[in-house]
């Protein structure tokens, strides 16, 4: 197990969603980042199972395909059956295309979804009896 690896995943999952709260709190709109960051942090957060379990994994913005890779066993595999609603964040958020604009109702529930996907995770590596914070 790499636990310190894992440790820097889940960090960076949660400097994303702590950013992605900011924008989505300010005065100004940012829906489409608070989108964005929402995605990322949750495939962090993914990744960071895989990377705990020194699992390869594709560089994917796919996460159905990277829940996939995780072994039976964890929660987060049953909990998300399908994330394609925020997978579209990785790349479709990021560039004008025929995609109608992003509002503030999507970016709430991206982030609300990235950040259950996070808990979830950090719940499942605890209950391996991996202790992540001193």
């Amino acid at each position: 197990m790499n636990i310190p690896e894992a440790k820097r995943w889940l960090m960076y999952a949660q400097s994303d969603l702590d950013a992605a709260q900011i924008l989505l709190q300010s005065r100004e709109s940012y829906p489409r980042q608070v989108c964005f960051l929402a995605q990322q942090a949750a495939e962090k957060s993914l990744k960071a199972i895989l990377v705990l379990l020194e699992l390869k994994f594709p560089y994917t913005h796919d996460l159905d395909h990277l829940r996939e890779i995780i072994p039976l066993g964890w929660r987060v595999k049953e909990a998300f059956p399908k994330l394609y609603a925020l997978s579209i964040w990785a790349i479709d958020a990021r560039y004008p295309d025929d995609m109608p604009d992003v509002v503030e109702s999507d970016a709430q529930e991206a982030l609300q979804l990235a950040k259950a996907i996070h808990q979830t995770i950090i719940d499942d590596i605890k209950e391996q009896g991996v202790q992540l914070y001193d």
